[in-house]
């Protein structure tokens, strides 16, 4: 049977197609946590810190409470939908019910390039410092790459009981990781002398004690994209509502103390990590590896293998979380018929998302590779770096204007939708999300390396909107997200 509703096909299945894409339920708040704050915490390892050359560490510093400032209108927001539409569709759930099909489906491709792409460049780093840790050549990267997903990929499949046993493993392992270099730190800091040290025109200064803001207003904008990476994913959180015991009591428990967890350990390393003697805010700020870099300054350069296996520790904690997001998130859609049914088929009694777990590995190793070969290895380090980095930001910062509008119409049209957790700071800090993640956005299109990313981020648009009003359209199915959104909010979650 079909049902055509403002131009689009809905198929009513019977309960065999829900039966075979089934989740089991098994996350408490502390599982939540781990999975919000082990997606983000490699952020803590590295990435941040170039911004430090975009905006000197007072720049930065502003940087990063704006962008705490844009996601925390996030994170209250999404505390707020996600009991309320507690569906694995996450994001696209959100915005289906507020802006129909289209609004769904956009915002959920957005996601997908955030998901897919940040893996890919997760496991980059990785193999990148593993290579270094066995002394292996440029040439083996690729090999790194393909154990990783191997490995990931097949943690993720085996169940989700032990998928969030070791997301909580790993994560708790890399919280670690960073309160042992915060302690160590303390005795070493010389907050003047190194946290200042950048001139105005960008070069060192060798005595220190510069001005805080040495770019000026610029350079606290130019700082703002570097500055996601520490909150970077927390919003992939929703994705498991699914496979939380309690969605409507755990689920915002669970991503505000993610939220929290994650400022302090932002503002920790932020203040911490350049002001360590013998590192600074210079060096920093072309680093490829931060925290190492203050870990060798505190104990030495002997130890330069063991302390790299300690920032692994953090990449594969959010390596491992990613990979469950985009599983999930292509699931979601793929339930609805939005992408291909196939993808959302699950494992018959491990009751994982397997099909949407290889296929989006296979796509991101796929991409890496194409590039790393068409490239070559040390232009193709560049790309994948920085191209497909961007892309995924991106990808992220368009998702978060289309979640915070999300959250604004829902309120303006179902002020009566029963939520069981209300946000303190509401529409307001929506808006915030709303306007600075656009402000993020046009300081992307500013540097030449991001507006690459762009432009791969449109054709990857323009593939999905091509699928979707040509196919997927006329093929969707009334799953929860669907039939919640058909009822104008006003329905009840249905378990198939």
């Amino acid at each position: 049977m079909q049902q055509q509703v403002k131009g689009v096909t809905y198929e009513k299945v019977d309960d065999a197609y829900f039966q075979a894409r089934g989740l089991r339920r098994h996350a408490g708040v502390w599982s939540l946590w781990a999975l919000g704050v082990g997606a983000v915490i490699s952020g803590e390892f590295s990435g941040w810190n170039l911004g430090l050359a975009s905006g000197g560490w007072g720049g930065m510093l502003v940087a990063t409470i704006l962008i705490a400032i844009m996601y925390l209108g996030l994170t209250y927001s999404l505390a707020e939908m996600s009991p309320a539409m507690p569906h694995t569709g996450g994001a696209y759930s959100f915005a289906r019910t507020a802006f129909g099909p289209w609004g769904g489906f956009l915002t959920g491709l957005s996601e997908n390039v955030e998901y897919v792409m940040t893996a890919a460049v997760i496991v980059f780093f990785i193999g990148t410092y593993l290579a270094a840790i066995v002394g292996a050549p440029a040439e083996w990267q690729p090999v790194f790459w393909i154990l990783g997903y191997m490995v990931f990929a097949g943690l993720n499949y085996t169940g989700v009981e032990l998928s969030f046993r070791i997301s909580l493993i790993v994560t708790f392992l890399a919280v670690l990781c960073l309160l042992v270099f915060f302690v160590s730190a303390i005795p070493h800091i010389e907050f003047g002398r190194w946290a200042l040290n950048i001139a105005p025109d960008g070069t060192e200064l060798p005595e220190g004690n510069g001005p805080m803001f040495p770019m000026g207003v610029t350079g606290v904008l130019a700082a703002l994209p570097f500055a996601v990476w520490l909150f970077l994913a927390i919003e992939q959180l929703p994705l498991a509502a699914e496979e939380s015991v309690d969605p409507k009591r755990d689920m915002p428990k669970g991503i505000m103390l993610g939220m929290f967890t994650l400022i302090v350990l932002a503002f920790l390393v932020l203040f911490l990590n350049p002001s360590v003697a013998g590192v600074g805010s210079h060096k920093l700020g072309a680093s490829g590896e931060p925290l190492l870099d203050g870990l060798r300054a505190i104990y030495g350069t002997e130890l330069a293998n063991i302390l790299a296996l300690v920032a692994v520790t953090g990449l594969v904690a959010s390596f491992h979380a990613i990979i469950f997001a985009f599983g999930r998130q292509i699931y979601s859609l793929s339930r609805a018929g939005y992408f291909p049914r196939g993808l959302s088929v699950t494992h018959g009694t491990r009751k994982t998302p397997h099909v949407a777990l290889f296929v989006g590995a296979l796509v991101g190793l796929a991409v890496m590779l194409a590039v790393w070969f068409i490239q070559g290895a040390d232009q193709g380090a560049k790309v994948i770096g920085g191209t497909l980095l961007n892309m995924a930001v991106f990808g992220a910062m368009f998702s978060y204007v289309a979640q915070g509008l999300t959250y604004i119409q829902l309120k303006r049209k179902f002020p009566n939708m029963d939520r069981p957790y209300k946000s303190p700071i509401g529409v307001l800090g929506a808006w915030a999300t709303v306007i600075i993640a656009l402000i993020t956005i046009y300081m992307q299109l500013q540097d030449p390396t991001y507006r690459a990313g762009v432009l791969w981020v449109a054709a990857w648009f323009a593939v999905g909107i091509a699928y979707f009003a040509l196919v997927g359209r006329h093929k969707l199915i009334l799953s929860p997200e669907e039939e919640f959104a058909l009822a104008h909010g006003k329905g009840e979650y249905k378990s198939h």
